[in-house]
């Protein structure tokens, strides 16, 4: 069997298919030795390195959902230092996140070695809803509920903003919910009103909330969780997932 080598990567819980055509661009992807190319495949038999490192398909498929601190870059590069997401984790199987939380942000990211299933998310991630909880520096109206909740034009971007779900919880505390994910969308959002957000933290991507996790600390998705994101990715694959039997916590 043959199968792309951008596939390949993924589906062996590498990268994604879009990092792994940055890889192949970058000519860091050997097949027996030889410089993949953009479209090349593997076939039975054949070994893959990524800069000088043998890539093996992993059976175990894993899926965590996060609570990253703030101060945590979301990033699989090394040059972060304690600030990579990956090393912060310190996982004991290659996993990467999915998506990105910025760096002052805080909340629930997922992490995973599933490439077909980072794949998915990310294509459908326009549409589907994530829920925030937002502090900002003075007290909020009706007024400001009412404009958030419409499209704003973001010059910086040259992007309009899609109508969103906001809804008032505190004199200073509001719950927004996306459906698309434009650079520091909601801090902008607010800048644009004159608003300077203070606290921020993401509690749900589509149907997994991060409940009572507390702030470095993950867990497993469970097995609902996971077959209700393949219904709203339109997966159809029977993959097997792994029981939420594990929790993690960063050791300082």
């Amino acid at each position: 069997m043959e199968v792309r080598i951008n596939k390949y990567l993924s589906s062996a819980g590498y990268c994604s298919r879009r990092e792994a055509d940055r890889l192949l661009e970058q000519g860091r992807v050997t097949i027996d030795g030889i410089p993949a190319q953009m479209g090349s495949k593997v076939i039975d038999g054949q070994t893959v390195f990524v800069d000088g490192k043998s890539i093996i398909e992993e059976d175990e498929k894993i899926l965590l959902a996060f609570y990253k601190p703030t101060g945590i870059v979301c990033t699989t590069t090394a040059n972060q230092g304690d600030n990579n997401i990956v090393d912060y984790i310190g996982y004991p199987k290659r996993i990467y996140p999915v998506g990105r939380l910025d760096k002052d942000s805080e909340g629930l990211i997922l992490m995973t070695n599933n490439g077909e299933m980072m794949d998915k998310i990310l294509r459908s991630a326009n549409g589907h809803e994530k829920e925030y909880i937002v502090t900002v520096n003075k007290e909020i109206d009706d007024s400001f509920i009412k404009a958030m909740s419409g499209g704003i034009y973001l010059a910086e971007l040259d992007r309009t903003t899609k109508p969103c779900k906001v809804t008032a919880l505190g004199k200073k505390t509001f719950r927004i919910i996306l459906t698309q994910g434009l650079n520091r969308q909601i801090r902008r959002m607010c800048e644009y009103f004159g608003y300077r957000v203070e606290k921020l933290v993401r509690v749900r991507i589509m149907n997994i909330e991060l409940g009572s996790l507390k702030s470095g600390t993950y867990r497993n998705v469970t097995e609902e969780e996971y077959h209700d994101l393949l219904r709203l990715t339109a997966d159809s694959s029977n993959d097997p997932v792994m029981p939420a039997k594990k929790t993690g916590e960063k050791k300082r």
